[in-house]
């Protein structure tokens, strides 16, 4: 009999950690991050990271563990993935993968491809290029040795042209070739997905509600810290929402309120993009939904039994 592996997705603001927690309860199982932003140390605030009360209900894994003056990657996450699925298997754990990070959930269920890993100081050396010459001039550089990333993603994306150049000049293969050949590593699972499909309106009031929380939580003081940190400007942290957001506020760029107002559009613009990916990526997942909390549990149980 295949062992079961849980994935839950879903937008954000979507009761995605709360009903993990009432699952991993009800079939013995751990809880894994899938959300890209919510592996950073620094962020526990404005990435949304469980609660110390949540964490103390439910074993939790791979949250807050990455500093934001690191590089990670899905292929990073990925390698960190199997560990934890493996320990769950050892102690006859069922693993429940949750999140809202379209890419991290592909890498589980389709694989992710091969690429050797890149010495961080040729990373390094490609970064600083990249900051001299600016976005344009080096993503002229990157269809320059690689003709056929042209298209493929916005000529404006920093992190996907410096992984694209990077790749190819250390490889003398092109990303996308190397992204040709891939399988699943679970192939030996019973993977289980399902989609919190909660209506936009729902949606829409979560978010207001979690903005709020956010400042009552001090989630400036949390911008606050990470500025003086001087994270190099391409990584991935500097994308959470509200960073950009906070640090002009803080600038006198804007006010209060217009900061709150803009996270919250900001954060439903994402929420939007993250239903857009499932309708093109998740087409066979469970797509479920109920506005009362135990007919949801009811639901996702026999769509995983």
């Amino acid at each position: 009999m295949s062992k079961k592996l849980i994935l839950i997705a879903g937008p954000t603001a979507s009761g995605k950690s709360k009903i993990a927690i009432i699952l991993a309860k009800r079939i013995n199982g751990i809880i894994i991050n899938a959300d890209s932003m919510q592996v950073y140390k620094e962020f526990k605030i404005l990435s949304s990271r469980p609660k110390n009360s949540d964490l103390k209900k439910v074993k939790h894994a791979l949250y807050g563990f990455v500093s934001v003056k690191k590089y990670f990657s899905t292929g990073q996450w990925l390698k960190e993935i199997k560990k934890e699925v493996t320990k769950c298997d050892k102690k006859n754990k069922v693993p429940i993968l949750v999140g809202g990070t379209g890419l991290y959930f592909n890498a589980v269920t389709k694989g992710i491809s091969k690429i050797p890993d890149i010495m961080p100081e040729k990373r390094i050396s490609i970064r600083k290029l990249h900051k001299k010459i600016g976005q344009e001039k080096f993503y002229k550089k990157l269809l320059a040795i690689d003709p056929t990333i042209r298209n493929k993603f916005s000529h404006t994306d920093t992190q996907r042209t410096l992984r694209a150049y990077e790749v190819k000049k250390i490889t003398k293969k092109s990303l996308y070739e190397w992204a040709r050949d891939t399988k699943s590593d679970f192939l030996d699972y019973d993977i289980k997905k399902i989609f919190l499909d909660v209506p936009r309106e729902e949606i829409l009031k979560n978010i207001s509600k979690r903005t709020k929380k956010m400042f009552n939580d001090k989630c400036i003081d949390e911008v606050k810290n990470f500025i003086k940190l001087n994270v190099e400007k391409s990584l991935s942290a500097n994308k959470l929402i509200g960073v950009k957001e906070i640090s002009e506020y803080l600038l006198g760029l804007s006010t209060l309120k217009q900061t709150k107002e803009l996270i919250n559009v900001k954060t439903r613009q994402y929420a939007k993009r993250q239903n857009t990916w499932s309708r093109g990526h998740m087409k066979n997942w469970n797509k479920l939904y109920s506005k009362q909390l135990p007919v949801l549990v009811k639901k996702i149980l026999k769509a995983i039994s």
